[in-house]
């Protein structure tokens, strides 16, 4: 029987994913159980694998400092510990600096000077009953908490140290937060930033590149943009939004130094979009990922040693009242019902196209003349490239027309615009996409019908509506997926093509909808 456990174990009852580790022999009496079991917090088996990964190292890490047994720390080594205090005390105040009050400067420049030993086993009830001045007491205050820290910070490495160097974390620890406090203090009275990475010690685990290596130069994010750009070849958009979020980083960093980027800096970004109000999958999908890809892209082409963002996960949970859902048959109904009052294109007939194709409205308001072609007998939509970006190599595929589209003249329209874009009202945007201005004036529209439930997409709710339609009239599954342009799911569907005539013989298996 094998007690490795080196893979998430998912919990019977709950789904959640736990962690489980046998500890070994020679550190059973230590740790004073057979075996550790913690919750990974996600029901989400990738998130499981990542997180496992990432506690399972910090587990080892300190079991190996365990087995080791009492260790000296230098006082290198004890200011690299430190640095973390420093860099966390400062982003917590650095917006409001004059907030913090709790680490006096002026008491703190001396803590540990000679002529006031510090008594590590004197409680502090009897300095009081000493009647030990003001001062003497808050130094001794300030003492306790850098201990107090210093504990902390040991038991998480599963460090086992003498009471010296115990002594000299506590001391390291103290001249971080005097170190930051200062900085504090000179920014509450406008002066500039100053360079903030690197000032206490070096960085923990410092590699090739990384701060105070002395290495390498500074490697500046919008080079890392630019070269990942320039090979990945993505849509416009995506570099704009990238290149924003980069630009967001270095503001909240104070520099946009990728060489001094350590986990730690994402870790209280991360916390500081959250707190700021932004959603988690937003951080997840549109902070933390971008970063994570350009971070390892850089890593792959070796320009960094490591990529910072590797493991700076967020747990995304939807609510059940923010999950998105399908338009109901009577909301359908309202919103083609006032579609077909609309003398304007764009509201007229995108609404009709999304409810009967499941197409995104970008890849429908950006459709051209041309694309409504006839196959095999069959008339169809075509979602090409040529006609302006799409999400990915599924979008491009060519879509039956469902008889409703037919029978209320959609070929007709098409046939007297001629060529050119079907919806050439609507104004491209900066990228040059029609989609981005189309989803606007649709979305305000559907609102202003009534239909004000969040829960709805005013324009994505049509794609989620024809997966409930197929389940509901029983549709391949992989035909579905083929209509709306989604990855496939298995190797098996990456065989073979869809013939036309299927797509057909399966969307039409969907009835109108009933607009009386």
């Amino acid at each position: 029987m094998t007690w490795t456990m080196a893979r998430p174990w998912k919990h019977p009852k709950t789904g959640l994913y736990w962690l489980r580790k046998r500890v070994p022999d020679a550190l059973r009496i230590i740790v004073g159980r057979r075996e550790v079991r913690r919750s990974l917090g996600t029901r989400d088996p990738a998130e499981a694998k990542l997180r496992h990964a990432q506690m399972l190292a910090a587990l080892e890490t300190q079991w190996q400092n365990l087995q080791a047994g009492p260790q000296k720390l230098t006082e290198q080594q004890a200011h690299q510990f430190a640095r973390t205090v420093h860099d966390h005390w400062l982003e917590m105040h650095k917006d409001n600096p004059s907030d913090q009050t709790v680490w006096p400067i002026e008491l703190g420049e001396n803590l540990w000077a000679p002529e006031t030993p510090f008594d590590f086993a004197l409680p502090f009830s009897e300095l009081l009953l000493r009647g030990l001045d003001k001062d003497t007491l808050k130094r001794d205050e300030l003492k306790r908490r850098c201990c107090s820290t210093a504990d902390e910070c040991l038991a998480a490495h599963g460090l086992i140290v003498d009471d010296d160097s115990r002594l000299k974390l506590a001391k390291a620890i103290a001249a971080a937060m005097q170190q930051a406090s200062l900085t504090l203090a000179r920014l509450a009275r406008g002066e500039p930033l100053p360079e903030i990475a690197g000032a206490v010690g070096m960085p923990l685990q410092a590699g090739p590149g990384r701060a105070g290596s002395g290495s390498r130069p500074a490697i500046r994010f919008n080079e890392l943009v630019d070269g990942w750009a320039s090979e990945t070849r993505p849509v416009d958009k995506t570099v704009y939004e990238w290149r924003r979020t980069f630009r967001q980083l270095a503001s909240f960093l104070g520099h946009d130094d990728a060489t001094r980027l350590r986990t730690e800096d994402l870790i209280v970004w991360k916390a500081a979009l959250i707190e700021a109000g932004l959603r988690p999958k937003t951080v997840r999908d549109a902070k933390l990922a971008p970063v994570r890809a350009i971070l390892q892209w850089a890593v792959d082409n070796h320009h960094l040693a490591d990529n910072p963002a590797k493991r700076v996960v967020i747990d995304v949970k939807i609510k059940p009242a923010e999950s998105k859902r399908s338009f109901s048959d009577a909301e359908a109904a309202t919103v083609l019902g006032a579609a077909l009052q609309e003398k304007d294109p764009v509201r007229h007939w995108v609404p009709w196209l999304c409810a009967y194709t499941g197409a995104r409205v970008s890849e429908v308001c950006q459709l051209r003349a041309q694309d409504v072609i006839e196959e095999h007998g069959i008339w169809c939509v075509r979602f090409t490239p040529e006609a302006g970006s799409l999400k990915n190599v599924n979008s491009e595929r060519t879509v039956p027309l469902h008889p409703a589209l037919i029978e209320r003249g959609f070929l007709q329209f098409a046939k007297a615009v001629g060529s050119g874009p079907l919806f050439a009202g609507l104004p491209p945007n900066q990228f040059g996409s029609r989609g981005g201005n189309g989803t606007k004036v649709l979305g305000r529209w559907v609102r202003s019908l009534g239909l004000t439930d969040p829960r709805i997409s005013p324009n994505h709710s049509w794609r989620h509506r024809l997966k409930t339609l197929g389940r509901r009239y029983a549709l391949a599954p992989d035909i579905v997926d083929a209509i709306t342009g989604h990855r496939r799911k298995t190797v098996a569907d990456s065989y073979g093509e869809f013939p036309i005539e299927a797509l057909h013989r399966e969307i039409t298996k969907i009835p109108a909808v009933d607009l009386s």
